[in-house]
C-alpha cells in the first residue's frame, strides 16, 4: 500500500536512507523487538506500523504498536512527541486501523479501509 503512494521500501540490514523522501524500514531493530514497519521521511522516523495476517482483529494490538513508537535505538533520529512517534498504524492489507497521535489529534482510533 505504501509504495503505492511512493513510499521505498528498504530492510534494515540493507537500508539506504537516502533513496527517498519516504523510506519504509522493515523489521528494524527496537528493545521492544523488531517493529514491522517504521516510517522515516527526510531520514527522520515519524512513525511505525506493526502488520498483521488478513482477517486479524486489529483492536486490541495497539500496544504493540505502542512499544514500537517508543523503543527505537538511540542511533535513529526520530521525531517524538511525548516520548514516541507521531504515527502509529496497525494493518492487514485491507484493513487499515490508525493512531493519530500527532500535534492536534485528539488521539481517537479509526479505521480505513482501502476502496477496491
Amino acid at each position: 500500500m505504501l509504495s503505492a503512494a511512493g513510499w521505498v521500501i528498504q530492510d534494515f540490514k540493507a537500508v539506504n536512507l537516502h533513496a527517498g523522501t519516504g523510506v519504509e524500514v522493515r523489521e528494524l531493530v527496537t528493545s521492544a523487538g523488531p517493529a514491522d514497519y517504521v516510517l522515516l521521511v527526510n531520514r527522520q522516523a515519524v512513525g511505525a506500523i506493526e502488520a498483521k495476517k488478513q482477517g486479524t482483529t486489529l483492536s486490541g494490538v495497539e500496544w504493540q504498536t505502542v512499544k514500537c513508537q517508543r523503543d527505537l535505538p538511540d542511533a535513529v533520529t526520530a521525531v517524538l512527541v511525548d516520548g514516541r512517534l507521531s504515527y502509529g498504524h496497525e494493518s492487514t492489507g485491507d484493513e487499515t486501523w490508525y493512531m493519530p497521535d500527532g500535534p492536534g489529534a485528539d488521539g481517537a482510533a479509526g479505521v480505513l479501509v482501502p476502496s477496491a
